[in-house]
C-alpha cells in the first residue's frame, strides 16, 4: 500500500511566463482544485461560521490545529467521534498541522530537546511532551486527510547557528515521523525549514524531496520577516520541490501573498488572517484593505466589494455591517468573515482560471495594481 492508493495530483496547465500551475488534488474526502486557499478552523471550527456558511464560501478544504485539539477536547475523544470529520460533521478534506509552530511560539514555557518538546499549557500550567511519534499519534487520532511533520520553526530574526540547529532537528524528526506513520490514507507532508538562509533552505528542500510523500510544505515564513524576504524564500524554495506533487505555503494568506506564491509555483495556502481581520473590522477589496468602522461607510449602501458575490455582498451594505460592528453585534464579524474567506477562495479560483486560459501574468499584474493601491 502507498499514498498513491489514496492521493493523486494532476497538473492541468502551467503558465508560460512563471512557475504558476493549475492542478487537481484527489484525497479520500474529495478533490481540491489548486491553487487553493484553505480556511483555518483552529479548534475544529472556523471562527464565527457554521459548516453551511463555510461551504457557501466555496471552501474545498479546511484546517484544524492538532496542538489545540490535543489540549482541549482531547484527541482520543475526537477519535471516538469518528475523527475530525465525524466530530465536526464536516465531510470535505481536512488538514491538521503538527502543533510544532504553536509549541515553539510558547518561548519561556517550553524546552526543546533532541527527543521532542516539553511545554506548559499557558492556560492552566499543565505539563506536556510532544515528540515526532506522539505528534503522529495525535494526528492519526484526529484522522485528517493531510497531516504535517513535526518540525522546529526557527524565529525571525535568528543567527545561522540557531537556524542550523533547528534544521538538523527537523530533518531527524522527519525521519522519525515517517517511521511512526504507516496509515497511507493520511498524507504526511514534510516541511521545508532553514530560516532565512538560502543554503539551508536548499538543503532542506533537497532532503524532504527524498521522501515519497503525497505533497510538500514550506514552513518558517510569515513569522515577522519583511515581505521581500518572505517572497525571496518562497521563490527559491518552491521550484526545488517535486514538480508533480502539491506545494503548500504554510501560514500565508493576503491577496498579494496568494498572487506572489502562485507565481512562484505554490498550490496551497492557509492563514487565520481572514477571520482575525474580520473580528477587528477589516475586509478585503480589489482596491486594498478597508476598515468597516470608518465614518466614510456610515451612509454607504453598496456591498463590501462590487465584484464580490458572497452572501454578505449579495445581501447587505457597508452601512448596515458598519452599524452591526459599531453596536458590537457578533453578526458583523460573521458577515466580514464570510466575505474575507470567500474573497481569498474566489481570488485563487480566478487565478487558477487565468492559468488555464493563458493570461496569468496579465491578470495577476492587473490585480496587484488594485491591491497595492
Amino acid at each position: 500500500m502507498a499514498y498513491s492508493d489514496f492521493f493523486n495530483f494532476e497538473i492541468i496547465k502551467t503558465a508560460t511566463d512563471s512557475n504558476a500551475r493549475a492542478g487537481l488534488f484527489t484525497t479520500p474526502h474529495g478533490q481540491i482544485e489548486t491553487p487553493i486557499f484553505m480556511p483555518v478552523g483552529t479548534n475544529s471550527s472556523v471562527k464565527m461560521l457554521t459548516n453551511d456558511q463555510i461551504l457557501a464560501t466555496g471552501a474545498q478544504i479546511i484546517l484544524a490545529n492538532s496542538y489545540h485539539m490535543y489540549l482541549r477536547a482531547g484527541t482520543k475523544r475526537v477519535k471516538s467521534a469518528g475523527g475530525l470529520h465525524g466530530w465536526m460533521n464536516f465531510h470535505k478534506p481536512i488538514l491538521t498541522d503538527s502543533g510544532g509552530f504553536q509549541v515553539f511560539s510558547l518561548a519561556k514555557l517550553r524546552k526543546i530537546t533532541q527527543d521532542g518538546v516539553y511545554f506548559q499549557d499557558p492556560k492552566n500550567g499543565s505539563k506536556h511532551f510532544i515528540s515526532p511519534e506522539i505528534s503522529m499519534e495525535i494526528q492519526e487520532d484526529l484522522g485528517a486527510d493531510i497531516i504535517m511533520a513535526f518540525d522546529e520553526c526557527a524565529p525571525y530574526p535568528c543567527d545561522y547557528k540557531q537556524a542550523r540547529s533547528a534544521l538538523d532537528k527537523t530533518k531527524k524528526w522527519l525521519e522519525r515521523c515517517f517511521e511512526a506513520h504507516k496509515n497511507y490514507s493520511q498524507a504526511l507532508f514534510p516541511i521545508v525549514q532553514g530560516a532565512f538562509f538560502d543554503d539551508l533552505r536548499k538543503e532542506s528542500a533537497e532532503f524532504v524531496s527524498k521522501f515519497d510523500a503525497a505533497g510538500y510544505a514550506i514552513g518558517g515564513v510569515s513569522v515577522g520577516e519583511p515581505t521581500d524576504i518572505k517572497n525571496h524564500i518562497t521563490e527559491i524554495t518552491a521550484p526545488l520541490l517535486p514538480f508533480n506533487k502539491p506545494r503548500y505555503l504554510m501560514g500565508v494568506g493576503t491577496p498579494i501573498d496568494l498572487i506572489n506564491g502562485i507565481k512562484y509555483g505554490v498550490d496551497m495556502f492557509d492563514c487565520v488572517l481572514p477571520t482575525r481581520n474580520a473580528r477587528h473590522g477589516t475586509f478585503f477589496t480589489y482596491q486594498g484593505n478597508k476598515i468597516i468602522k470608518n465614518k466614510q461607510f456610515e451612509d454607504d449602501f453598496t456591498p463590501l466589494d462590487e465584484k464580490c458575490n458572497c452572501y454578505a455582498c449579495r445581501n447587505h451594505t457597508k452601512a448596515y455591517i458598519r452599524h452591526l460592528y459599531k453596536t458590537q453585534e457578533a453578526t458583523a464579524a460573521t458577515l466580514l468573515s464570510i466575505h474575507n474567506i470567500h474573497f481569498l477562495i474566489n481570488l485563487a479560483k480566478d487565478l487558477r482560471n487565468s492559468i488555464i486560459n493563458g493570461n496569468f501574468h496579465e491578470y495577476s499584474q492587473e490585480l496587484l495594481k488594485g491591491f497595492e493601491s
